[in-house]
């Protein structure tokens, strides 16, 4: 009998459910360390397709755009055919087109099989979440939320560090062939170990393909202008001018429909649970701090120190050292501590590791960035844990699927949106910044004219053309103190916001220390 239909007794735990959820997990894991594993090779995947500068990013952009569509939409598909047959479909069609991009001969095969691999991966990762709080009695989430949580917090963290030894190692192709075998691992198992409940087809029949025409146009051109917004001065730029308009337009369609309709293609009513929406809410925030300082620390590392994408994976691992040793204490002290203190604890630790990142200079290396790396790594780990658990521990079964779509997609919405927010902050201040040091060191004045005369002499071998070059160094200088400057102000606001964070912890009801792992049996 399935754990739904046994809803009554409550879920059992066996050995056979945690080995079979444990590879739900590792196929989940390989959907979100794909977001990542290209970032750090992405020069070596356009000179390999001979593909333009504008070309590139969509190697990325396309899977970001797919996987947030399917997100939602997976809690849907997995009650109409079952969560056996959701995950083995989407494992197995993630492996194939993880296949089809390794065999990819241009750019635009690699962006459509790129867009196939999130799409149908990307139902791996709220089936996994949903099934962690159905098929699992409570008393043993402190075994399986940190599972979980490790995997949803480090997968994105270490892509460019897997992504750099990849490329390095071997070659630009092998970022998508090591998903193979672990791919027909988890697919094979999937299949023949699955059994958490049953399909109903009835759903098909009232399937809102309107509803699902109107959200993939909304969450689509969303991804794409938080994606491309920033580098491209946002509404000045006649395509996403376009698709903001698409958004508007289609988002009202979507929500009109998700609210009206008896069997929406994504139910929104998770939300008028208080705990539900507070986590979700806190998962964006969440989303914000794991991709954006997954983002910052590498732009630091290439622009200001010049490293290269081996060197960027491995500082960055740092963090996925903290997470990984992090994980464990996290779920013990899950089954011992209030999660709103758990939650406090973990949101004024990343405040701390982003505080200390407000100190940067141009010569921060490996060991300036260890500790702020190690703070972030274990306190993300702290918080988001009891995030997970007040979001969905309390939900009842029939909830979960499509409450695990909706909490997923905050958190990559988040990261979205977070991204976008930096990119634009980053671009703004440094330009203050730039103007406010121009304004102050007059070309004229004693100090600029002793160190342009340094420069000059150091530079005497270009003759006649010393003085030019000197003063083209001197900008560099000032441009580069500037970019520094901006990214102090960036880890200032995100200390801001996770200190504020903690301000929302009276409004979080205490989930109730009983129960089942789905809540509400």
């Amino acid at each position: 009998m399935s754990a739904i239909a046994s809803a009554g007794a409550g879920p059992t735990f066996t050995t056979r459910r945690l080995f079979t959820f444990i590879c739900m997990v590792f196929g989940m894991f390989m959907a979100i360390l794909d977001i990542q594993i290209v970032s750090a090779s992405l020069s070596e995947i356009q000179a390999g397709l001979g593909a333009a500068n504008d070309e590139i990013s969509w190697v990325q952009t396309s899977y970001l755009i797919a996987e947030v569509i399917m997100i939602p939409l997976s809690g849907y598909l997995s009650r109409m055919i079952s969560t056996r047959w959701m995950f083995t479909i989407a494992a197995g069609g993630f492996t194939f087109a993880s296949m089809m991009c390794a065999f990819s001969s241009s750019i635009n095969e690699m962006i459509l099989w790129r867009a196939v691999q999130g799409f149908i991966g990307g139902g791996m990762i709220p089936t996994v979440f949903a099934s962690a709080y159905t098929i699992f009695p409570r008393e043993k989430m402190g075994l399986v939320t940190p599972i979980i949580g490790l995997v949803a917090t480090m997968a994105p963290t270490i892509g460019p560090t897997a992504g750099g030894y990849l490329t390095e190692l071997f070659s630009w192709h092998w970022l998508f062939l090591v998903n193979i075998i672990p791919g027909i691992f988890v697919t094979v198992t999937s299949y023949f170990l699955i059994d958490f409940d049953e399909p109903d087809f009835s759903l098909f029949k009232v399937f809102d393909w309107w509803g699902l025409a109107a959200m993939a146009a909304f969450l689509g051109s969303l991804e794409y202008v938080l994606e491309e917004g920033p580098s491209k001065d946002w509404l000045a730029d006649e395509r996403i001018a376009f698709l903001t308009g698409v958004m508007t337009i289609a988002g009202i369609v979507f929500f009109f429909r998700a609210l009206t309709r008896e069997n929406p293609i994504v139910d929104l009513r998770a939300f008028v649970n208080r705990n539900f929406s507070l986590g979700s809410a806190f998962s964006f925030c969440l989303g914000i701090g794991l991709y954006g300082l997954t983002y910052l620390y590498p732009v630091y590392l290439a622009r200001i120190r010049g490293f290269s994408a081996l060197q960027i994976g491995e500082t960055m691992f740092v963090s996925g050292v903290g997470m990984l040793i992090a994980a464990p204490i996290a779920g013990r002290l899950s089954t011992k501590l209030d999660p709103r203190v758990m939650m406090a604890i973990g949101f004024l630790g990343v405040a701390v590791a982003t505080w200390l990142s407000t100190g940067f200079t141009a010569d921060w290396d490996f060991w300036e960035l260890f500790w702020p790396q190690i703070f972030r790594g274990v306190f993300m780990m702290i918080c988001m844990i009891p995030i997970n658990n007040i979001a969905l521990g309390t939900l009842p079964p029939a909830e979960m699927k499509n409450a695990s779509g909706l909490f997923n997609l905050t958190r990559n919405l988040g990261g979205a949106v977070g991204l976008a927010l930096i990119n634009q902050i980053m671009t703004n201040r440094t330009d203050l910044h730039f103007d406010r040091l121009r304004e102050a060191v007059s070309i004229s004045s004693s100090t600029a004219m002793s160190t342009i005369a340094g420069m000059e002499h150091s530079l005497s071998e270009l003759g006649s053309n010393a003085h030019t070059a000197a003063i083209s160094r001197l900008t560099g200088l000032a441009q580069q103190q500037s970019t520094i400057m901006s990214f102090n102000d960036i880890f200032l606001m995100l200390t801001v916001l996770f200190l504020a964070l903690i301000l929302a912890m009276p409004f979080v009801k205490k989930p109730a220390a009983q129960g089942g792992g789905g809540g509400g049996h």
